[in-house]
């Protein structure tokens, strides 16, 4: 007997809420702990609802107990995890300095493990502390935090992407951002969701036939975090197979421009540390280890030994071969299919790589439920329809 669309969505309420109940009881992180109290009352709150027919006010209680009053107590008590704080010294650094990461750091505390253009996101903070010698109350540490940044970037590039799709309403948006997917890193880091964002606006904009746009997109994600790049060859092969090589290569030389000029200015003032604390300490091979080590397969691996290291580096190359294999046999003709392959691109990454987190693989589930999410509402953008009659013998635009 198949249960009921009421039996399904409870139950879905009901594990939601024992994965939150799962931090309070292992974490060793206070912010993980305070949002897994928060995030299972919100669904246990949903789960009941559902089971009484209001699926609309159980969608509150979700978006309720698992986004809006942990993200706001933790905001507004200035606790998160340590990549908040990160975030916004590189953007007090930035402005002070004009360099974004400490030279010769001596602890975990005082590396960047990312790329210069996340230091913008920590401008803001830098900026409000400055003009109200940090004071400014609550509206200060709220305006002011780096979570805020981020999740603006993630729901800006995730609408903005839908908008360029023509996507019909779809409940599996707040439905997403109330999962523990989205919810938790919202709430205690946010420091993965800019990347996401500009990700779904990059995909969106090859499937709609921008390349400028699209390129845009991605350079602006490779100067977040070196992770990106997978996502450049993706895009570059959705716009051929729709658009031919030309876009394709304007989205590429786009991406590079963009990302070599948010970039270069760090790689010039401070090569080593760039060189340190983004690729070595995140693999493994600074002098101060990585606290990301969650037993993956590449950490466990890694854990053997240098050869264990270098067996893990060659299976991530291997993948990533295998990967853009199958972009060059079968490229991806939609949006869906190519945040499809993006995802399998990023999910063997990060199993694969000498360091990593399991909250690392929520990248590829948000990229799948958002391009699931961008169903278009009638007929492919006109652009790309443009485009495609001007190559002879091209296929119809896929629908």
């Amino acid at each position: 007997m198949t249960p009921s669309p009421t039996a399904r969505w409870t139950a879905g309420w009901l594990l939601a809420a024992a994965w939150a109940l799962s931090f309070p009881l292992f974490s060793a992180l206070a912010p993980h702990r305070l949002w897994g109290w928060c995030a299972a009352a919100g669904y246990l709150a949903a789960a009941a609802a559902t089971a009484l027919g209001r699926r609309r006010e159980a969608l509150g209680a979700a978006l309720l107990g698992a986004v809006a009053v942990p993200l706001l107590y933790l905001v507004l008590t200035g606790r998160g995890q340590s990549e908040v704080g990160v975030i916004e010294r590189s953007g007090r650094l930035l402005l002070d300095t004009g360099r974004m990461y400490v030279d010769h750091p001596a602890g975990v505390g005082e590396y960047t493990p990312y790329l210069p253009a996340m230091s913008l996101l920590g401008v803001p903070r830098a900026l409000l502390d400055g003009a109200f010698g940090g004071g400014g109350g609550w509206a200060v540490r709220l305006l002011g935090d780096a979570r805020i940044w981020c999740a603006a970037a993630l729901f800006g590039g995730m609408a903005a992407g839908r908008r360029l799709l023509g996507a019909a309403p779809s409940p599996l948006l707040p439905l997403l951002v109330a999962s523990p997917v989205v919810a938790l890193p919202l709430a205690v880091s946010g420091v993965d969701l800019p990347l996401a964002g500009l990700c779904c606006l990059a995909l969106a904009g090859a499937a709609s036939g921008r390349p400028g746009l699209a390129g845009l997109a991605l350079g602006a994600a490779c100067a977040l975090k070196w992770t990106a790049l997978p996502a450049v060859a993706v895009a570059a092969a959705l716009l051929g197979a729709r658009c031919g090589a030309r876009a394709a290569v304007r989205c590429a030389v786009a991406a590079g421009s963009v990302a070599a000029a948010l970039v270069l200015p760090a790689a010039l003032l401070q090569p080593g540390e760039l060189w340190r604390q983004v690729f070595a300490f995140p693999t493994g091979r600074a002098p101060v280890p990585t606290p990301a080590g969650s037993p993956l397969p590449g950490h466990l691996l890694a854990q053997l030994g240098p050869w264990g290291w270098y067996l893990t580096t060659a299976l991530l190359v291997l993948g990533g071969l295998g990967v853009a294999l199958s972009l060059w046999a079968r490229p991806p003709r939609t949006a869906a299919a190519a945040a499809d392959r993006l995802a399998l691109g990023l999910t063997l990454a990060f199993l694969l790589a000498p360091a990593g987190r399991f909250g690392y693989l929520a990248l590829p589930v948000l990229l799948v439920a958002w391009a699931r999410s961008a169903v278009p509402a009638g007929p492919v953008p006109s652009r790309v329809v443009a485009r495609s009659r001007r190559r002879p013998g091209s296929p119809a635009p896929v629908r």
